[in-house]
């Protein structure tokens, strides 16, 4: 078969393969047939390696955000099922059950369709981050808040926060998101707005309306000098304190393309030095508590696969 015919094939046996295709035939109409059959770039001979390093990297990109779109929406299916249920379980009485169920039952439709729709309408934006990350940073999260006591309502709040921490940098113009060098001060105006976004998409979902502010607040740093609105100390949400942890530890503790992987104890170093201007001492003071051996053991199920929102909370909410 030619490229066309295996194009095709591969979309509909292996629907969520990336394709790139590299051909000499130097044709508008076959180019714009293997675009609609799928593909997600048409590069012409003679090319060189860094187009097709970069026409890949985008395609890998671009399917990874549209598999993350998915389990976004099987995890906020499933929180709001649980709600739910624990709104029925809530209603004891009759009557009750009868004027209050009602209520429940209409903010939750509400609830359901727009959680739904936001994860769908960031399809059309673009996402920048390595594969792993907001599990792992969730994990890092609620491993943190159960040492630090929080009740079970709170650490929801920070599982759904950090799970879309960063939903809001797909907002991002690509030229400022994929930018190899060094960003000017208005790139650097325009990626910060990436927590405004992602509030701005939430904050209207009831259930989700304390995790925006995590989504709100998880740049800015204890000591006054993070953006976008150069909170400090206890003005930023406890659910953004934690995760500027988990979130730095994650960040030194993975590979980059611009650097190797920090060592563990490293890593740790470095929380400790910035405790108290960049990390809240009490939260660092509680994860340098916790042995290496169990961040460890969080990175390695990760990599071994991912969970649903519901399976990585379970274990922390018995």
């Amino acid at each position: 078969m030619d490229g066309i015919a295996l194009l095709k094939a591969l979309r509909t046996t292996y629907p969520d393969t990336a394709v790139v295709m590299i051909t000499a035939v130097s044709n508008v109409s076959i180019a714009i047939e293997a675009l609609r059959a799928g593909a997600y770039d048409y590069l012409i001979k003679p090319f060189n390696l860094e187009e097709v390093v970069l026409s890949v990297r985008n395609a890998l990109e671009k399917r990874r955000l549209i598999l993350e779109n998915r389990l976004y929406q099987e995890h906020l299916g499933e929180i709001v099922k649980a709600q739910t249920e624990e709104i029925r379980q809530l209603l004891t009485t009759e009557q009750e059950r009868i004027c209050e169920s009602n209520k429940a039952i209409e903010e939750i439709d509400v609830t359901h369709s727009a959680t739904l729709d936001a994860p769908s309408t960031a399809l059309d934006y673009r996402d920048n981050e390595t594969e792993g990350h907001s599990q792992r940073v969730v994990r890092y999260s609620l491993e943190i808040g159960s040492v630090l006591g929080l009740e079970r309502h709170d650490l929801e709040i920070l599982g759904r926060g950090t799970l879309l921490h960063d939903l809001g940098k797909i907002g991002v113009p690509d030229s400022v998101l994929w930018k190899p060098g060094k960003l000017t001060e208005e790139e650097w105006t325009e990626m910060r707005k990436h927590v405004e976004y992602g509030y701005r998409m939430l904050k209207h979902i009831p259930f989700l309306r304390d995790a925006a502010l995590i989504m709100l607040h998880h740049h800015e740093r204890y000591d006054g000098a993070g953006y976008p609105q150069g909170l400090k100390d206890q003005d930023i949400v406890i659910g953004a304190r934690i995760f500027a942890v988990a979130d730095t530890y994650d960040a030194m503790t993975t590979d980059r393309p611009y650097r190797k992987a920090l060592t563990d104890q490293d890593a740790r170093e470095e929380i400790a030095r910035c405790s108290g201007s960049q990390f809240d001492p009490a939260i660092s003071e509680a994860f340098l508590n916790i042995a290496v051996d169990r961040w460890l053991q969080i990175k390695e199920d990760v990599a071994v696969h991912f969970k649903s929102y519901k399976e990585v909370i379970r274990p922390v909410m018995s």
